[in-house]
């Protein structure tokens, strides 16, 4: 058996058109164009690439974007301030900081990322939403984990009633990950470091999520014959070469259906990102209305 192979440009590609017909219909009804906010701090250079590659996604599909780009040595006070700026301002309906943050601002990030509105929180970070996804209200999702559960809708694959399996338990895929599962009738187990027999507990998965962050962590022997694997992980083992934390080549071998690291779910996560900033001017407009 060789798994179908799940190319994240595909599904990216029909997101992205749906948003682009929810944003025809939002200047229709409203005359507003959704705009994006980002906020970048310091030099990193990875971080200077994903935040023009947002800024150009933004820009391809028709929404309002800027680029907010804050010195090194920024303070905190400047930064929750320029934050506040944009909670007010009328014309972003998302705002994202972008992460890491400089050194001396660790310790302040979770004050920094529960500063943006509940309402424009385009990650889908800040407690309310987290919230409200665990309730099951209508919320803002975090991106990657939301890519992953469109593209299983998009793929057709069932969830409904099928065996679930996510490792990796952080704040920004795991644990949304479970919710987005439970939320469309799977039964789902979260395994973590301290999980016992990881690898029988992996075997009875119908769709297995790695999100660990360990380059070919998950091995042929861990897959259940036909299974759905989606691949979050995004390790760099080389200057020019990534890989994600499944064994690609050979669970391929065993799997029914994979995504590829990169060309997978990287690709979503910007679509998602998109989609979430439509999302939110929609809600927006909804409650000013």
């Amino acid at each position: 058996m060789t798994a179908k192979l799940l190319e994240g440009k595909v599904f990216a590609g029909q997101i992205k058109e749906t948003v682009r017909q929810e944003l025809t219909a939002l200047k229709s009804e409203y005359g507003i164009t959704p705009g994006l906010a980002v906020i970048i701090v310091g030099e990193n250079p990875a971080s200077r690439v994903y935040v023009a590659n947002k800024h150009r996604s933004c820009e391809e599909i028709g929404i309002y974007s800027k680029v907010i780009t804050l010195a090194e040595h920024t303070g905190k006070d400047e930064l929750l301030a320029e934050i506040m700026r944009l909670n007010l301002d009328e014309r972003i309906h998302g705002i994202l900081v972008q992460l890491p943050l400089p050194d001396h601002m660790k310790n302040a990030e979770k004050e920094i990322m529960n500063s943006i509105s509940p309402a424009k929180d385009v990650d889908g970070f800040h407690p309310v939403n987290v919230g409200k996804l665990a309730i099951g209200e209508e919320s803002l999702v975090p991106c990657t984990p939301y890519g992953c559960i469109k593209m299983l809708e998009l793929a057709g694959i069932e969830m409904n009633g099928k065996r679930a399996v996510v490792i990796g338990r952080s704040n920004i895929v795991g644990k949304p990950m479970f919710h987005l599962l439970l939320a469309r009738n799977a039964t789902v187990t979260v395994c973590h470091s301290r999980t016992h027999n990881l690898a029988e507990i992996t075997s009875q998965a119908d769709i297995l999520v790695a999100a660990v962050g360990k380059p070919g962590f998950v091995t042929k022997d861990m897959v259940k014959s036909g299974a759905v694997v989606i691949d979050v992980g995004i390790n760099r083992i080389a200057e020019k070469k990534l890989v994600g934390d499944v064994d690609f080549q050979a669970v391929k071998e065993v799997a029914g259906a994979i995504t590829p690291v990169p060309g997978g779910v990287g690709l979503l996560t910007i679509a998602m990102l998109l989609h979430n900033t439509v999302k939110a001017a929609q809600m927006i407009c909804k409650s000013s209305s």
